[in-house]
């Protein structure tokens, strides 16, 4: 443990000021007195409390050295093909989730974003991303009572 690493603990620092302001901000949601234990809040508070413990983590790794850099010489270089993927991911999503809903938009955002990481199997993809969002949606909607962009597909299940 030779000194504090200061731009590792300035990224720490920042990580914690995140998680601290996501508190804050959940403290400031109305939530209805109909709510007894599981409410809006509780996913909110949950990432909050893993943003500090992040940060936290991260201040006590930059104390001890435990971090280590990349090589000078490496050079980064922007993936443009994959920027574009999730680009066109997001874009769909925003445009499409009022007509079509929830499900069809996010299924389109979780196959651009897999092959945005490499993957060449879109089926499989969309089939992943088809029981992840409804399953969030259901999550939301049945058990929450909170609408997260009905369409088409979630009128008809």
């Amino acid at each position: 443990m030779d000194r504090i690493r200061k731009p590792e603990a300035l990224l720490a620092l920042g990580v914690i000021a995140l998680g601290l302001l996501a508190l804050y901000e959940t403290t400031r949601i109305p939530v209805s007195p109909m709510y007894a234990q599981v409410g809006p809040t509780l996913v909110a508070y949950v990432a909050s409390a893993l943003l500090i413990g992040l940060g936290i983590a991260l201040l006590v790794q930059s104390w001890r050295g435990e971090w280590t850099s990349a090589p000078e010489e490496t050079e980064v270089r922007l993936d443009s093909r994959a920027l574009g993927w999730l680009l066109l991911g997001l874009v769909l999503n925003i445009g499409l989730i009022g007509p079509l809903g929830f499900i069809p938009a996010s299924v389109l955002l979780f196959a651009c974003t897999a092959r945005a990481f490499g993957s060449t199997r879109p089926a499989r993809d969309a089939l992943i991303g088809f029981v992840f969002s409804a399953t969030a949606y259901f999550g939301f909607a049945q058990l929450l009572g909170i609408n997260i962009g009905a369409g088409l597909l979630e009128g008809w299940i």
